[in-house]
């Protein structure tokens, strides 16, 4: 499944004092299996554009496409077109509204109108995918359960609707560290079961370690995209806009400038120990 992004712009409250050009003529294919990470500074357009790629904003200019059929062909966008790409905003928690996590996690299938004999196996599975029991959870409160619990819950709300890509919004802010391990847990194996992600972060590190493709918005614009390894490399460029490099890339590199004989390549806290490891044991013999 691919989605073709066509020369879209994007205007904020048009024809007011408040008017802002959100997006500037973006162009951009995201390809079947691809695991993007989407950076940017606060402000470079990164979330508008994520909300464009399921019909929640339509263009002021442009096109969407995906799988061939142009999301805003009619007047409203068609429902078995935007349940191919699921959305989970950052804080997913705060849009719990249900008064039993089944309904919470059942409301997307049966607003999509899924055969409501269907819905059951389908909140049991999506349970289950983010690492919770069915039978344990789905008649308690999603109000009392915690916070890492409570966005995993949100997440198989979006689960449930069986989206082939997944669009992400910071989704590990504010979660503990065991919080964050479980939610990039569940994401790497919907990415392994063939599908798409499309990953919002601020967080380097965390971008450095999952992504194979990297989008950098800078107003309203894409600014770079390539591999990660690619654009690290251009760390100045990156600083410029006001973006730092994973904290392993920017250790190596400081190495190298020093003139100690790193290839200075690497990107994440396993690579850089790698690239350490070598020189030592080089420096040793």
């Amino acid at each position: 499944m691919s989605i073709e992004v066509k020369n879209l712009s994007y205007i904020y409250m048009p024809g007011t004092p408040y008017e802002k050009e959100a997006l500037k003529n973006i162009n951009l294919t995201i390809n079947y299996g691809d695991f993007i990470g989407l950076i940017g500074h606060t402000g470079s357009g990164k979330s508008t554009l994520a909300q464009h790629l399921n019909g929640l904003l339509k263009p002021t200019k442009g096109s969407i496409i995906i799988d061939g059929a142009d999301l805003w062909l009619k007047k409203h966008p068609s429902r078995d077109i935007c349940r191919k790409v699921g959305l989970v905003f950052q804080y997913p928690e705060h849009q719990l509204f249900a008064e039993t996590v089944f309904e919470d996690v059942a409301f997307g299938p049966r607003n999509l109108s899924f055969p409501e004999h269907k819905i059951p196996d389908l909140v049991e599975h999506s349970l289950t995918q983010v690492g919770l029991n069915y039978h344990e959870y789905k008649d308690r409160s999603p109000f009392a359960l915690s916070g890492g619990q409570k966005r995993r819950v949100a997440i198989a709300g979006v689960l449930a609707m069986q989206p082939d890509v997944l669009v992400l919004d910071e989704p590990t802010a504010g979660l503990d560290p065991a919080g964050r391990k479980e939610i990039i847990r569940l994401i790497k194996r919907f990415y392994q079961k063939g599908k798409t992600v499309v990953w919002i972060s601020h967080n380097m590190d965390e971008i450095a370690r999952l992504a194979n493709r990297l989008i950098v918005m800078y107003r309203g614009t894409i600014f770079m995209d390539g591999i990660p390894q690619e654009v690290f490399s251009q760390e100045g460029e990156l600083k410029k806009i006001g973006l730092d490099i994973p904290a392993a890339a920017s250790l190596v590199r400081k190495l190298k400038e020093m003139g100690k004989p790193l290839p200075g390549k690497a990107i994440t806290v396993e690579d850089a120990y790698l690239e350490i490891a070598k020189w030592m044991e080089r420096k040793g013999k």
